[in-house]
């Protein structure tokens, strides 16, 4: 019982991030060390797929009250395929760059100091155009990374998630690179990060009401398995939250 008090403790430690304590701690951006990457690197081979550029969408249009007062997990989807135009929306919609700096990035959802440590991947199985498979987001370029799958990705994934999957044509896993975050905010990131998934997922569940589809936000994974599974080293990098996504099954396609 002992330790589970000292283990609440900690957590509401997390949540209190005190900033009159912070002023008091030298970041590295202080000490002069160069801004970490605002995007991941990509490999000498890698294979990228394009996506429609989110200013040419007609998509998304559902006035936002509308889309706020219908929002809700939703866990049934059709098996109706996304459209490639579909993913480049919501997409946009929850990591999409309107500007850039050398050290930051201005985008469609807000995020402490503008330093975005959440990473997007994505399990794609029902996209028109876009074969099935593992991706990574890459917001600067607005484009899909392909990424090695292992055998019975499908099976692994839904293991990795407590068969939360739902047999969805889409399913989003945000990572966080914590010194993205740390490199400004040291200790009180963590807290920063957290919020900023928050963010994010809402946009998600916002966006896919706009397009006639749905969503459910999962906290609740196995943390080794999925890190394994999107290649993770789970220390510098590390799944935090994730989200099936899928056509309404009572809504038809949005045009």
């Amino acid at each position: 019982m002992e330790e589970v008090r000292e283990v609440i403790a900690r957590g509401r430690s997390f949540l209190r991030a005190n900033w009159a304590q912070f002023t008091h701690v030298d970041s590295d951006q202080e000490r002069g060390v160069p801004a970490p990457p605002l995007q991941k690197p990509l490999p000498p081979d890698a294979q990228v797929v394009t996506l429609p550029d989110p200013g040419s969408l007609a998509l998304g249009s559902m006035p936002v009250s509308e889309a706020i007062r219908n929002r809700k997990s939703r866990r049934k989807y059709s098996a109706e395929f996304l459209s490639r135009e579909e993913l480049s929306f919501l997409l946009w919609a929850t990591q999409g760059v309107r500007r850039r700096s050398p050290i930051n990035t201005l985008r469609t959802v807000p995020s402490g100091g503008a330093r975005h440590a959440l990473e997007t991947y994505l399990y794609l199985t029902r996209v028109a155009g876009i074969g099935e498979g593992l991706y990574r987001y890459l917001p600067l370029d607005h484009a899909l990374l392909v990424l090695p799958g292992p055998e019975g990705l499908a099976g692994r994934l839904d293991e990795a998630l407590f068969e939360q999957s739902w047999d969805a044509a889409a399913v989003f896993v945000w990572a966080a690179v914590p010194y993205r975050m740390e490199w400004r905010y040291s200790w009180v990131s963590h807290k920063i990060i957290a919020l900023d998934a928050g963010h994010v997922c809402q946009n998600l569940y916002l966006a896919c009401e706009a397009l006639g589809c749905g969503t459910c936000a999962i906290g609740a994974y196995d943390q080794e398995k999925l890190d394994a599974l999107l290649g993770l080293d789970a220390t510098e990098e590390f799944s935090v939250y994730a989200a099936p996504v899928g056509r309404q099954i009572d809504r038809a396609a949005t045009p």
